[in-house]
């Protein structure tokens, strides 16, 4: 077997915001991929609405890049441990990681998760300090801890003897000296044609490839990317098609194969191997799935993922409002959605429930779920969704639970505060550094006691608490862990939210809902001062008379509303409580929406307790 000096196939992985997608802009420019005058957005790879809105990479993005005669295909992932299953499958088509840390930062959970990974498959890690600029930076210390790292997750010898590039991404220069500031990225292309291994060639063999990554275009049809782990592929041609854990496979003919050059696919005749296709116009192609040569048929192994640790049901909206916002909104249409996204990203697994109505959905975190009721939402789709919950899971007959590294950087005044918190919802603190302005403390905490706590830890720090958390292992149940203290109000009939009614009750509590708001029976409109929940009438209008006060009508003093993101209000919703989930609205309700129905319901639990 020869190999292909002319392709480094190369991924790039790193903590969230620690300049991956930016760093990927410099290297276009650099390059030459970009003319001088074209208008390119920043962080052209994240193209996605919801990636360019939080700011982070969701999606694995492919890319190449044509630098000296080489062909150098760049995979940018993921950073949120969340998003891991993107991770997981596209390092198939890696020969090396460059692994980017923070200058200041160092390792970050994230780190540690992607890194991880990387040595599962065996590949060759390059390291870039990045943000060398900043003013806090401490490459040193950064670069021992990135040492360390890699000795505890069980680096060879080989792979501990790693190069390493210091620079900044954003203003696109890299040095091998962190003291000596260069003009370019030059030494970073030096590197990466240096260290990074050519890809194992069969150019001879009988062509193998592996769907990696999945996507769907209206023209094309089903999108595949993926590498050719053997001999070549031609348009024009037929393949089997074949799984793993399938016997029997299939013929099919692909309608267009492309490549990538910059941002672009650019059709191609042939792609050969160690580089990556895109194949298009096979709709039973899935990811982990193999073409092969009908005549050698011979499957790749399966792409081996961990497994999802959070569980949320989707219901079918059956509010008093259903229908009026979204363009879907019945049963069929959100299974069908809710079955492309599964087939798309392997990391969402889909079970069936007792209800024909309901439709449980399986992921990494409540992030990952997140952003797929957003997808969806923006989509027109309407459905409603309950509480998340752990996946438990039977380890040698015991009954365990997933548990997450966490790490939280907090102002040092703040740090008690947060470690009390965590340590009520049975986090284990594993290490503190308070060495700069910034506490870092490090946790091991069941997943379900990060359930909500990003915004409490938002509120004890003054908002300047920043969480991070990546899957660690399952251990046995870590015990009660508290639940929300504070009841809701609930509103106890239909109309408008009237402000003079609102003046009323404010010592209530605190309202979700704005004035003129439409509500229902049944549906949350804040939440209460005390533990339990409290009915009342948000629609009360002022009796008319004729007896007036000159200006006593409009002086009502209202506190304005919390209004909550889409993951605070799933971090917030209870067992007997749905958020309703519209292209228009968010709203939060009781599953039972009459208040008898609801007491009956709590009277019949209690006896079976």
């Amino acid at each position: 077997m020869s190999t292909a000096p002319e392709i480094r196939n190369l991924a790039i992985v790193a903590h969230v915001d620690h300049g991956k997608t930016t760093l990927v802009d410099t290297m276009f420019r650099y390059a030459g991929t970009f003319r001088d005058n074209q208008v390119i957005a920043e962080r052209a790879l994240d193209s996605n609405d919801q990636e360019r809105e939080r700011g982070i990479t969701i999606l694995a993005k492919n890319t190449a890049i044509s630098y000296q005669g080489t062909r150098i295909n760049i995979v940018d992932t993921p950073g949120h441990a969340d998003f891991g299953g993107q991770v997981e499958r596209t390092l198939n088509m890696a020969d090396a990681v460059l692994l980017l840390v923070d200058a200041f930062e160092g390792p970050m959970p994230q780190t540690r998760f992607v890194l991880r990974k990387a040595f599962e498959h065996n590949l060759k890690a390059l390291v870039m300090v990045n943000k060398i600029d900043r003013p806090d930076a401490r490459p040193e210390e950064v670069l021992n801890e990135v040492f360390d790292l890699f000795v505890e997750l069980g680096a060879s010898d080989e792979q501990l003897e790693f190069p390493v590039i210091y620079g900044s991404g954003r203003d696109g220069w890299a040095s091998e000296d962190p003291a000596q500031k260069t003009d370019d990225l030059e030494p970073l292309f030096k590197q990466i044609l240096e260290h990074v291994p050519p890809p194992a060639m069969d150019a001879a063999g009988p062509v193998q490839f592996q769907a990696t990554t999945l996507d769907h275009d209206d023209f094309l049809g089903r999108i595949a990317v993926g590498r050719v782990s053997r001999g070549s592929m031609k348009i024009g041609r037929r393949y089997a098609l074949v799984h793993p854990d399938r016997e029997k496979s299939i013929s099919v003919l692909p309608k267009k194969l492309f490549r990538y050059e910059g941002l672009q696919r650019v059709p191609a005749e042939e792609v050969l191997c160690g580089d990556i296709a895109i194949v298009t116009g096979v709709e039973e192609l899935s990811i982990g799935d193999t073409l092969c040569d009908p005549e050698h048929i011979e499957a790749l192994p399966s792409i081996a993922l961990d497994e999802p640790t959070i569980s949320m049901v989707f219901y079918v909206n059956n509010s008093p409002f259903a229908g009026q916002e979204g363009d879907y909104v019945t049963s069929r249409q959100v299974l069908a959605r809710l079955e492309r996204a599964a087939t798309r990203d392997v990391a969402l697994q889909l079970a069936s429930t007792n209800s024909a109505d309901a439709f449980e959905v399986k992921g990494r975190g409540v992030m990952h779920l997140s952003v797929l009721i957003e997808t969806m939402r923006r989509e027109g789709y309407e459905f409603a969704v309950g509480k998340p919950h752990v996946i438990l899971k039977d380890v040698d007959g015991t009954r365990c639970e997933p548990y997450e590294r966490a790490t939280v950087e907090v102002p040092g005044e703040h740090a008690g505060r947060i470690i009390e918190y965590l340590g009520r919802r049975r986090g284990e603190m594993l290490h503190m550094d308070a060495a700069s302005e910034l506490t870092r403390v490090d946790f091991k905490i069941p997943a379900r006691g990060l359930i909500g706590a990003r915004t409490a830890l938002l509120t004890l720090s003054q908002g300047e608490a920043v969480l991070s958390h990546v899957f660690e292992s399952w251990e046995k149940d870590g015990g009660p862990i508290p639940r929300r203290t504070n009841g809701v109000l609930v509103a106890d009939r239909g109309g408008d939210v009237i402000a003079y009614a609102l003046d009323g009750l404010q010592d209530r509590g605190q309202f979700f809902v704005p004035v003129g708001t439409a509500v229902y029976t049944g549906m949350i409109v804040g939440e209460n001062n005390r533990d339990g929940d409290l009915e009342l009438n948000v629609c009360r209008a002022k009796k008319l008379t004729n007896m007036r006060a000159s200006g006593r009508d409009d002086n009502a003093k209202i506190a304005p509303p919390k209004i909550m993101s889409l993951e605070e209000c799933l971090e917030y919703v209870e067992d007997d409580e749905l958020l309703e989930v519209t292209p228009k609205n968010l709203r939060l309700r009781k599953r039972l929406l009459d208040e008898n129905e609801r007491k009956r319901a709590k009277k019949k639990a209690a006896a079976v307790v």
